[in-house]
């Protein structure tokens, strides 16, 4: 089976920088596609970043040009660099994993379905 153990996040400044990390252990190579979702409160889980096993990425529009999704495959580690972090980005963040032939636009917009593996989150808060 596959875990997704999550480090990074706190609490950062508006316009600060951020890394997220998600360690994969378990069938790393029988993944086909890695993501972040977030949750804030009050609101639906939303995928964040999404990369396939080709190497595509898909991300939200509201982080487009300030979040970076990347994976070290050697590592076995997803990661989500996150800069000029706005307040509105405070949320519970969650990588996660597809086992299904799934492409990264597919597992941004349907990670419920998409998604067969999740970490336990972590917390990022933005304070201005």
């Amino acid at each position: 089976q596959v875990q997704l153990v999550q480090s990074g996040g706190g609490s950062v400044q508006t316009r600060g920088p951020l890394r997220l990390s998600c360690a994969v252990s378990g069938y790393f190579y029988s993944l086909y596609c890695l993501g972040w979702l977030r949750k804030a409160p009050g609101k639906e889980r939303d995928g964040v970043a999404a990369i396939d096993n080709i190497d595509s990425t898909s991300y939200a529009d509201s982080v487009k040009g300030r979040f970076t999704i990347s994976r070290d495959d050697a590592k076995k580690t997803l990661y989500l660099q996150m800069n000029s972090l706005k307040p509105e980005d405070t949320a519970m963040y969650y990588c996660a994993a597809s086992s299904k032939s799934t492409t990264a636009s597919q597992a941004l917009v349907w990670p419920g379905v998409a998604m067969d593996y999740w970490g336990k989150g972590t917390l990022v808060t933005v304070f201005s």
